[in-house]
């Protein structure tokens, strides 16, 4: 068992909890109809399925594991079981326990939960940190300045020589928070090998401009000056 995790087993499920919240989540924690007044849904990004909640003095995000896509008509929020380590909430779990001992800018886990619906299919949530304080990228592309994009690529960089392969770099999965970053949601997430080619890199960000363009309505002079100080703070190692 990791040192920072408990398991606490439920008729078909389980769930891992955080050393400092041991005692205090419980099952009902996943249930946004549990916290009454104290959740509130996250409007920006995703594909609902997300809300913010108070636990007396602690801020946190709820956010249930929902498909998209073609795959969103056939279940929109349930997945094939193969066995408890592949579970999205306790990979996800696990990773960010890992990002957070490595120093980079992620929030902190408290708690991953799942349960079985059938021998074959699951559903699952998890319940991170807020942090607290910060605005998604895509609210800010008309207002970040040349530095800023730059400490933004700086901050990627530091991700990718670590190996960390976020599945779904795009500007709503990045806060800001004056001049840090964050990156959130690394679902699917992993960190590569270091015997792997670099080739996920450049996909990681070329989808990242992908986003970038589509938010910001088109590649405007203003967003191509500002993926060239990206690219630029990118480029320069940590």
């Amino acid at each position: 068992m990791v040192e920072s995790e408990i398991c606490i087993r439920e008729e078909g499920g389980a769930m891992l909890v955080h050393t400092d919240y041991q005692g205090r989540v419980s099952p009902h924690w996943f249930e946004p109809a549990y916290w009454g007044q104290n959740a509130r849904p996250v409007s920006s990004g995703g594909r609902g399925g997300a809300w913010f909640l108070q636990a007396g003095e602690d801020k946190l995000v709820l956010r249930e594991y929902r498909r998209g896509g073609l795959m969103a008509k056939v279940s929109r929020s349930s997945y094939g079981y193969t066995c408890e380590s592949e579970v999205r909430s306790f990979a996800e779990f696990r990773l960010l326990n890992q990002l957070v001992s490595l120093g980079l800018p992620v929030p902190r886990p408290v708690a991953a939960w799942y349960r079985k619906l059938s021998p074959i299919r699951y559903k699952a949530a998890i319940i991170i940190e807020q942090l607290v304080g910060t605005t998604p990228l895509a609210e800010l592309l008309q207002t970040m300045d040349r530095q800023a994009w730059a400490s933004l690529g700086r901050t990627v960089r530091k991700f990718h020589d670590a190996g960390v392969l976020h599945a779904d770099l795009n500007c709503f999965n990045i806060l800001v928070r004056g001049v840090e970053f964050f990156l959130i949601d690394f679902d699917k997430g992993a960190i590569k090998p270091a015997s792997s080619t670099s080739g996920w890199k450049d996909q990681n960000l070329s989808r990242l401009h992908r986003s970038l363009v589509k938010v910001s309505g088109g590649e405007s002079l203003l967003l191509r000056q500002g993926w060239q100080s990206f690219l630029a703070g990118y480029g320069q190692s940590s």
